[in-house]
């Protein structure tokens, strides 16, 4: 099975600049999750919205529209759908819909960016905290997860171009980066880092408006955290570099 997850930054243009039906064929997904989908279902197309062969299931931000939103197309049928933590104010931007399936459960999660002043650091580590605490709950009742999306957050020196000049930048704060060790600590494996530990220039998002694509000047934002106990379900896992259409590549993995 082969699992896709992309940050579109905006699905619908990502569908008029022609990108979205080709990932289809190039990335083959048995399932496919998007992240900043910046769409209500209503405004998406008949052909985005069902796709042949796929279940699709979309949740999208209630508070304004071209905002956030996220998107799970599986071509098997879930046992359970869920959308959101169940927590008001993360669930009203639409950032996380899940799905239950035979083997596994998984989420596609667009993660708070925390610019734009304190209070939006102070949102997107409280978002952090609850998440962890979400998924470690499932774990508990013994669900098998596999959570994937933009974290909007940097790891470690290795995950970005220019650590140095990025120390005091959301997206490498010391505290952000902390929540990220906490969850590895807490037993989801950070599945490139674990294929790739020493992988250098392997990046996810490029700015846009600095061509920093063209330099490979990047950050690798998107993972693929799964549940160490199916770790060995693992086959392998991989960037999507050379595909266009946002500021995001696709990443990928495929499991047993």
């Amino acid at each position: 099975m082969k699992i896709v997850s992309w940050n579109t930054n905006g699905l619908r243009a990502t569908v008029k600049q022609g990108f979205f039906i080709p990932l289809f064929q190039k990335g083959k997904p048995d399932i496919l999750c998007l992240q900043e989908t910046k769409a209500h279902p209503e405004q998406l197309t008949e052909e985005t919205r069902n796709i042949s062969g796929y279940f699709s299931y979309f949740s999208h931000s209630k508070l304004k529209k071209g905002y956030s939103g996220v998107a799970i197309y599986s071509k098997e049928k879930p046992e359970e759908i869920f959308y959101g933590m169940g927590i008001k104010k993360f669930d009203d931007e639409g950032r996380l819909v899940g799905v239950k399936l035979k083997n596994f459960t998984i989420i596609t999660v667009y993660f708070p960016n925390g610019g734009q002043g304190p209070h939006r650091l102070k949102y997107k580590l409280e978002f952090y905290d609850a998440f962890l605490k979400f998924i470690l709950k499932l774990r508990k009742k013994g669900e098998h997860i596999i959570f994937c999306g933009d974290v909007n957050t940097a790891h470690e020196a290795i995950d970005l171009a220019n650590p140095k000049a990025n120390e005091e930048n959301t997206g490498f704060l010391p505290i952000e980066r902390a929540w990220v060790s906490k969850v590895i600590k807490n037993n989801f494996v950070d599945i490139f880092r674990k294929f790739y530990p020493n992988k250098i220039g392997a990046y996810t998002y490029w700015d846009q408006k600095t061509r920093a694509r063209d330099r490979n000047v990047g950050w690798r934002l998107d993972y693929f955290f799964v549940s160490s106990e199916i770790m060995p379900k693992i086959k392998k896992t991989g960037m999507f570099s050379d595909y266009y259409g946002s500021d995001h590549c696709p990443i990928w993995l495929e499991i047993y």
